[in-house]
């Protein structure tokens, strides 16, 4: 069983159109590694150029947000799943 990692509607267009892709299990870094590798330019919207997350893009293991765990570090297990998600800004006036 691998890694489900679950693409938000505005990298689709990176990712093909898939909404999900299964990797193997390792590090976050090692996870966003293999996604460029796949999806050629993923990499850059996820992280900047230090390879820490950009400020507003949240990556979620199992519903646990990775800042909180080991941040890039973080590992993944088979049958875990990640969730990227970039944060909404916005509002009613």
């Amino acid at each position: 069983m691998a890694v489900v990692v679950r693409i938000p509607g505005p990298l689709r267009k990176l990712s093909n159109g898939d909404s999900q892709t299964e990797v193997e299990e390792g590090t976050l870094r090692q996870t966003i590694e293999l996604l460029e590798t796949r999806y050629p330019g993923i990499k850059e919207r996820l992280v900047d150029e230090s390879g820490d997350l950009r400020y507003f893009v949240n990556v979620y293991l199992n519903g646990e947000d990775v800042r909180f765990l080991q941040d890039m570090d973080t590992t993944t297990s088979a049958g875990d799943e990640l969730s990227i998600v970039p944060a909404v800004a916005g509002g009613y006036h």
